[in-house]
């Protein structure tokens, strides 16, 4: 792994200053495997490996079936999305919504594997995009799941204390968890 990282750090600077992409990188999208996705993730890696690429990339990713239902796109989400997390810098990346994006993603779907190591990832994502209402509504989210209501309604006040925007988002949580609904938002004000 470290040989391969040298070699796109290396890649990365030979080519940052050249705006077409080279014939090496057109090699590496040809020859990628689409099983398993390395050739996308080498790809995006080696370009600007910005949240944007890795979001619209997992996202696609997801489309592939139902993770609840099927163990092993579960398993590939998780360790891409886990992939995704390591390769973000969070103190370059903590203000990018795409960033939090995958954060929560990457959370909710350690939810449905293993609860603790889920709310290790909530803590991460509110920790690193505390100004994102989503990043707390979805936290909450999951400690209402957990039973742990309390800690639900904590977490929505400390996300409005904090000031995370958009606070309308906020209140709606806020409400529908007085309104004892199981779920904070609706689809629609999503």
């Amino acid at each position: 792994i470290t040989s391969i990282m040298n070699r796109v750090r290396n890649l990365k600077n030979k080519y940052r200053n050249e705006e077409n992409i080279t014939d090496e990188f057109n090699y590496t999208k040809i020859s990628a495997d689409t099983t398993d996705n390395s050739g996308t993730v080498n790809q995006i890696m080696m370009t600007r490996n910005n949240p944007e690429d890795w979001l619209c990339f997992l996202l696609k990713l997801e489309k592939k079936g139902v993770p609840q239902m099927d163990v092993g796109l579960l398993n590939r989400l998780i360790g891409r999305y886990s992939q995704a997390v390591t390769a973000l810098p969070a103190e370059k990346y903590s203000q990018d919504e795409s960033y939090a994006r995958i954060l929560v993603r990457f959370a909710e779907l350690k939810a449905l594997q293993d609860p603790e190591e889920a709310r290790d990832q909530f803590h991460l994502a509110r920790l690193n995009c505390k100004k994102f209402a989503f990043v707390h509504v979805a936290f909450a989210q999951f400690e209402l799941s957990q039973g742990n209501e309390k800690k639900c309604k904590q977490i929505l006040q400390k996300a409005v204390e904090c000031s995370a925007v958009p606070l309308e988002l906020l209140e709606t949580a806020l409400q529908n968890f007085h309104l004892k609904k199981k779920q904070l938002l609706s689809d629609e004000e999503k």
